[in-house]
């Protein structure tokens, strides 16, 4: 049940980010946090990460919603036997991507803000996206990994 909280928590958050940002601010304006270092700035990204698959909206909704409806049915026949840290790393990637899921679908777009002037403008769920695949690969590669070591 865990992880059903977390997602719609995630999914509540980003969706509040998204609509202050939208509601308040022009497309491409941005707010200096710290000049030159992070900024606030509206993007409407048509594309996936780094704006790429730009226009292919079609492959843009279905590759991730198969990815997350697996994602939550794992959680739902695995959450009691998977270890914490591999749950909440598909429940990350899982809130993170209905979170843009749902932008894309009501609107075509994802709408990002978070602007460090040296990388992509991103968003909530793109935050938890990224800290969900690295809780996997962390899981998969070093917690997994000793378990499997200690019983050769």
């Amino acid at each position: 049940m865990v992880y059903f909280i977390i997602i719609a928590a995630v999914i509540l958050l980003d969706r509040v980010v998204k609509w202050a940002v939208s509601t308040n601010m022009e497309v491409g304006e941005t707010i200096p946090l710290i000049e030159n270092v992070f900024h606030i700035t509206y993007v409407q990204n048509q594309g996936a990460a780094f704006s790429l698959m730009e226009g292919k909206t079609v492959i843009l909704l279905v590759l991730p919603a198969v990815v997350m409806t697996a994602g939550i049915i794992l959680l739902v026949i695995k959450r009691r036997t998977w270890h914490p840290m591999l749950c909440t790393g598909i429940a990350f990637v899982c809130a993170g991507g209905v979170g843009n899921f749902v932008d894309r679908a009501l609107s075509g777009y994802v709408v990002d803000m978070f602007d460090f002037r040296v990388f992509p403008v991103f968003n909530v769920a793109d935050i938890f996206v990224c800290a969900g695949c690295g809780a996997i690969l962390f899981y998969v590669m070093v917690m997994d990994g000793r378990k499997g070591k200690r019983q050769n």
